[in-house]
């Protein structure tokens, strides 16, 4: 299911899904924190949350701690995460014109350690290079799975897809909810996703609700970069460690795999 974002996201924090609230299914708040020279946010929710920083220049302060996170494009520069457990509040400062930071909150008991993730402690790949005609070829950045942060509750990440390429493909699917937030460069564009059986049409700050066990391949425009977040809320006893691939689709990335017009 999309959620369409018509208007400018107004300065402060905009809503997407909430926990107790609106598509509550998807176990997770999720929205989007904009923030200009100046402007002060608080989270205080006894929540686990996870703030990511996609452009601007923001000040963070925690537990007597303050950092700064900068970042001038979410297509090309390296990221800048900060994961914080329940009992802890966060208080960020636009310092920058305009930032945006994507917030995720979940329950979650466990306390641990506030953690920034960068490039140092994140995962950044190329995949799909030499499947496929290199149509699935795109940067994947890994913050936090059950590897690189097992205490949380939340998977969280970036693809970047370079103009007219797939990324979900082979087709696959999980028993987790997950929730994809899109941008395009230039912001004209759009993707398009194979949601279960029906077609989702994705433009720029778009947000798209993945209900457990549909498969959720999808494509860019020809000329149109797409980048989005995605965010997978473990399942107690659950967690997502791999998905569910579509048999009749794993030959594409076989070894030696031969597609038209060269079959």
């Amino acid at each position: 299911m999309k959620l369409k974002q018509d208007q400018p996201f107004a300065v402060g924090y905009n809503s997407i899904t909430e926990l107790d609230g609106k598509h509550s299914e998807m176990l997770m708040d999720y929205g989007i924190l904009k923030l200009e020279a100046g402007t002060v946010f608080s989270d205080t929710k006894p929540l686990e949350k996870v703030f990511l920083l996609m452009y601007g220049e923001i000040e963070v302060t925690f537990n007597g701690e303050t950092h700064v996170g900068k970042r001038s494009c979410y297509l090309n520069d390296d990221v800048w995460v900060l994961n914080v457990p329940k009992d802890v509040d966060v208080v960020i400062t636009g310092l920058a014109a305009d930032s945006e930071v994507a917030i995720t909150r979940t329950e979650n008991d466990i306390i641990f350690a506030p953690t920034i993730y960068t490039a140092e402690n994140s995962v950044r790949e190329i995949r799909g290079k030499g499947f496929m005609n290199e149509a699935g070829t795109r940067i994947v950045r890994t913050f936090m799975d059950k590897k690189l942060a097992p205490h949380s509750n939340i998977m969280i990440g970036e693809d970047v897809h370079y103009p007219g390429k797939w990324s979900g493909f082979p087709s696959h699917s999980h028993e987790q909810p997950e929730i994809y937030y899109y941008k395009f460069y230039p912001e004209n564009g759009f993707g398009l996703l194979k949601l279960g059986d029906e077609g989702v049409l994705m433009e720029h700050n778009d947000t798209v609700k993945i209900e457990p066990n549909l498969v959720h391949p999808q494509v860019a425009a020809p000329g149109y970069a797409m980048y989005y977040v995605w965010v997978i809320r473990h399942l107690e006893n659950n967690p997502y460690i791999k998905p569910t691939f579509e048999k009749e689709h794993l030959w594409v990335e076989q070894e030696g795999a031969k597609y038209w017009p060269e079959i």
